[in-house]
């Protein structure tokens, strides 16, 4: 072997050496990390987590290591809480010592530390406020936005009887259905299914999220500083959201154009009044670019989850005909044929509402939550968690605790219902998250499930193209999360 050779592979194993050393001396800095398995140089534990199936893989290190370990994300430790005793303990116990903003590389390379989700500190806490705040004066929980979603279901409906009765994939729709909701908010103004920039904005969030969920954005994620500058999809990726951000800066023109402060009448006329009394203040959180960033995180975060909820509820009442059969006979009992349904309906519909809940619960959108960060360094427990360590916690440990929902993987409404057939709340559910960084948006999406679903039952039934018992609901993992298989149905008129 050359003399050169050897020499290389003798500094590739020295260095491979130091980070291993380097990985496991960490924990022994400023107190000491939760236990985990031993990471490998460079890669970390990365080869020792399924993949596809990363709750899967956090649930065998629980059992081995306990509800509070680490793992090795590459040379970076992250900790990962299992557990509702050990996830509610962190987000709300310790709420504000780990209500930092954990990384994820491909999205801080768009985000820039701007906007809701991705922000962190001053910065945050100012658009996490106003973004409240402002929603909340469009009506968010009140009845005008209830108006706006039930609009919304009326023209979903009047879409899905254009099919005849004939087989149809609702996803298309089900997706434009809440992308338009959130248009609404944004804009003021809700598109046709068929508007060219309505269709533009279709088609960029949705090739986004393919490529999101691909698992090249996972290598991505691990070692970019050495990607981003490779050919691949993140640059597809990159490229669209700065499509994406273009298409909202052409609305913000119009907005400016016609802006009247006396009279606001979305989440962009407000954002640019709020510039105007900011202008004298800098630096200021208020600009132009991130009122970009947010109004694309509004649209996202707004939108492809609740889609997903929906189509997944759907194909569950497909294999459930007899659950779909017990909500039927609620709306026929509570709203009848011809009125659309309205929020205050959900307090006399506790079937219905436990499916809706279950659904949630069901589909585990989220398993590993957004990540957070130690603000500081942290007590917790007999750890100390350094300043800046990603904090992961596991939602799917918390959904699927059998001691609360017994045969958790089975899809059972009754994991919301009392032995007297009322709504049962239960604190384990959260599919939101919970804490300071608890979704802005939780109001509206369980405003959009409850009166989307209960709209399209009331107009339709929904006939599967299979055996009930041949259907297959496993969600596909997508590394960040999961999505329901693709499927077809019938929308068959409600007699």
């Amino acid at each position: 072997m050359e003399p050169s050779v050897i020499t290389a592979l003798a500094l590739v194993l020295c260095i491979s050496c130091l980070l291993l050393i380097s990985a496991r001396t960490k924990s022994h800095g400023k107190g000491q990390l939760p236990p985990g398995p031993v990471p490998l140089p460079i890669v970390g534990n990365m080869l020792q987590l399924d993949s596809k199936d990363i709750s899967k893989s956090f649930g065998s290190l629980a059992k081995k290591f306990g509800p509070v370990f680490t793992v090795y994300i590459g040379s970076e430790p992250a900790v990962v809480l299992y557990g509702y005793e050990a996830v509610k303990e962190a987000l709300i116990d310790h709420g504000e010592e780990f209500a930092a903003r954990g990384s994820l590389p491909i999205i801080d390379a768009v985000s820039k530390g701007l906007g809701i989700i991705f922000s962190n500190g001053e910065m945050w806490r100012q658009m996490r406020r106003f973004s409240l705040v402002t929603l909340r004066n469009l009506g968010m929980g009140k009845r005008r936005m209830e108006e706006r979603v039930q609009e919304e279901a009326k023209f979903l409906v009047e879409e899905f009887k254009k099919s005849n009765e004939q087989p149809y994939d609702p996803k298309f729709i089900l997706e434009c259905a809440p992308c338009n909701v959130i248009c609404s908010v944004i804009f003021q103004k809700r598109f046709e299914y068929d508007d060219k920039n309505f269709l533009y904005l279709m088609e960029l969030l949705e090739e986004n999220n393919k490529i999101l969920t691909s698992p090249w954005i996972q290598v991505y994620n691990f070692i970019p500083s050495l990607v981003h500058y490779l050919p691949g999809s993140h640059r597809k990726f990159l490229n669209n959201c700065q499509k994406l951000q273009n298409f909202i800066w052409e609305r913000v023109k119009e907005h400016q154009e016609t802006l009247d402060p006396d009279n606001p009448r979305d989440f962009i006329d407000y954002f640019l009044m709020k510039m105007d009394q900011e202008k004298q203040s800098q630096p200021s959180a208020f600009t132009m670019e991130n009122l970009a960033q947010t109004v694309s995180e509004l649209f996202i975060a707004g939108s492809e989850t609740t889609s997903i909820t929906l189509r997944y509820g759907l194909l569950l009442l497909l294999k459930y005909p007899e659950i779909a059969d017990k909500i039927h006979e609620e709306i026929v009992h509570v709203i009848g044929r011809n009125r659309s349904p309205c929020m205050k309906d959900r307090n006399s519909m506790p079937y219905t509402d436990a499916v809706i809940h279950e659904i949630q619960r069901h589909i585990d959108l989220n398993p590993s939550n957004v990540p957070h960060a130690a603000k500081q360094d942290t007590q917790f427990r007999q750890y100390v968690i350094p300043k800046g360590t990603t904090i992961l916690t596991s939602l799917t440990s918390v959904l699927y605790d059998e001691k609360v929902f017994p045969n958790a993987h089975k899809f059972d409404p009754g994991h919301f219902l009392d032995e007297s057939g009322n709504f049962k709340k239960s604190d384990y559910f959260m599919p939101f998250s919970i804490g300071k960084r608890v979704c802005i948006g939780e109001g509206l999406a369980r405003m959009e499930l409850f009166l989307v679903l209960t709209t399209i039952l009331q107009n339709f039934t929904l006939k599967p193209l299979i055996d009930p018992k041949d259907i297959d609901t496993t969600p596909i993992s997508t590394g960040f999360g999961y999505v329901p298989p693709p499927y077809k149905l019938c929308f068959l008129p409600s007699l």
